[in-house]
């Protein structure tokens, strides 16, 4: 009777193991989940501060975001000096506006729909930005320098561009430029700065489903532009 009892197992239980162990997350499962929390409750503190005019945790804010918004800055305007300066502007309009956000621990999506609506005001505008400028007659000039003071701390990084060659990077450049504007935000945001999708869905203003979409749509675009590249 004992060893028919012995044979009495699941044939899709791994020797040694049970169903609980294999749900079980490891530990550096456990770690990780632990600090992504901790820095997201980090991240609300200093959203809820800012919220009442604290600067220096609008600064703390400013500076985890800063290199991302960046790069997709540069990835949708093509140049550098224009993306830093937008970059300057949404962070001053988002702490200007903080009281609109609803949804404090959202901050990030937040504001990357601040910089992708001035980098594509931007684009349909060249010349004639509309973007909120802390120059703007009527602006409080002495709280907008204290502002950039704080939020920039030192030169805007440059977001990481792994192109072995200038050549090849300025057709990748135009071949992005080329992408309908969904397919363009979607790509930048998921596929190179590797935003989560849920994220750029909010950004977009779209569903998961469709951010996918577009960046199939996007990718299949490029292997077609690019091809005399590859």
């Amino acid at each position: 009777m004992a060893a028919a009892d012995a044979k009495t197992t699941n044939p899709h239980t791994p020797s040694g193991s049970s169903p609980m162990s294999q749900r079980m997350p490891t530990d550096s499962q456990a770690q990780a989940a632990q600090e992504m929390a901790a820095q997201a409750t980090l991240e609300l503190s200093y959203v809820l501060a800012a919220k009442q005019g604290d600067r220096a945790a609008f600064g703390k804010l400013a500076q985890q975001y800063q290199r991302q918004c960046a790069a997709v800055a540069l990835r949708l305007l093509g140049n550098a000096h224009d993306a830093a300066e937008l970059v300057q502007d949404a962070l001053f309009k988002a702490f200007k506006n903080l009281a609109q956000l609803q949804q404090s621990e959202r901050f990030g999506p937040w504001l990357m729909r601040i910089v992708t609506n001035l980098a594509l005001n931007f684009r349909r505008s060249r010349g004639r930005r509309q973007a909120l400028s802390l120059e703007q007659p009527g602006s409080n000039a002495e709280e907008g320098e204290d502002l950039r003071s704080t939020i920039a701390g030192s030169v805007l990084d440059a977001p990481d561009q792994p192109l072995t060659s200038a050549e090849l990077g300025d057709a990748i450049q135009r071949a992005i430029d080329g992408l309908p504007e969904k397919q363009r935000l979607a790509l930048v945001m998921f596929a190179i700065e590797k935003m989560p999708q849920k994220d750029v869905a909010e950004v977009l203003n779209c569903s998961v489903e469709a951010v996918k979409w577009h960046v199939f749509m996007a990718r299949k675009q490029l292997k077609k532009s690019l091809g005399e590249h590859m």
